[in-house]
């Protein structure tokens, strides 16, 4: 019994990481490519019926602490229990993936049924933590969203965060600028604390918000 579960979980986890996650090359001049990066699954009961990818019991997310925009340090899934929680790896200079994928956050959020609106949390963690102070990230989000939440923190605690979620990014020079590359699925936790559906990018909003009122 015990080794089938094993092994439907560790099944999951290969699906999930075989699936695109597309790598966002974000720079000034709006150059952009595609890899991929990926997450798992096993924990809670398996979803069915959903858009996103099961990634039920991969664990992500663990242990995060990082700083939000008003200057408090967290722990990711503590602040953030009671509510499902969307997470996304970006940056306020990308010019192209970010934006697209915050603008079509915010769709998800109006997509959703009034009553499920404030139980889902929207989170961006910066990739770029040099530029994206607490100050300059509130004011990305909020343009999105007012109820959007940016994250960031030293250069070892984003370290950390890519490594739970099993996200890429890396700094690549560009003249005398740089851009980042950084993987941009989106990530979703349960109330409980639990990882439970990784999409891919370009996800209809429609799709995505029918996905989370089932955790709802």
């Amino acid at each position: 019994m015990m080794s089938s579960m094993r092994l439907r979980i560790a099944a999951r986890a290969a699906l999930a990481l075989t699936l695109a996650v597309v790598l966002s090359a974000c720079d000034n001049n709006g150059g952009a490519g595609t890899t991929n990066s990926g997450a798992s699954a096993g924990a809670a009961s398996a979803l069915s019926g959903v858009t996103g990818t099961d990634i039920t019991g991969t664990g992500f997310g663990k242990n995060v602490k990082l700083l939000d925009h008003n200057g408090k340090q967290i722990n990711l899934l503590d602040a953030y229990r009671g509510k499902v929680l969307v997470v996304f790896f970006g940056f306020t200079q990308c010019p192209d993936v970010c934006p697209t994928t915050m603008a079509e956050l915010a769709q998800v959020k109006e997509k959703l049924e009034p009553q499920a609106r404030d139980l889902v949390q929207v989170v961006m963690i910066s990739v770029d933590p040099q530029r994206d102070t607490p100050q300059v990230l509130k004011q990305y989000v909020a343009a999105f969203d007012p109820s959007f939440m940016g994250l960031t923190g030293s250069d070892d605690q984003i370290a950390k965060a890519a490594s739970s979620f099993k996200a890429y990014y890396k700094k690549v020079d560009s003249g005398k600028s740089y851009m980042m590359e950084h993987s941009s699925g989106l990530y979703v936790i349960d109330t409980k604390g639990e990882s439970r559906l990784l999409f891919k990018p370009n996800t209809p909003p429609e799709d995505i918000a029918a996905d989370l009122q089932k955790l709802l």
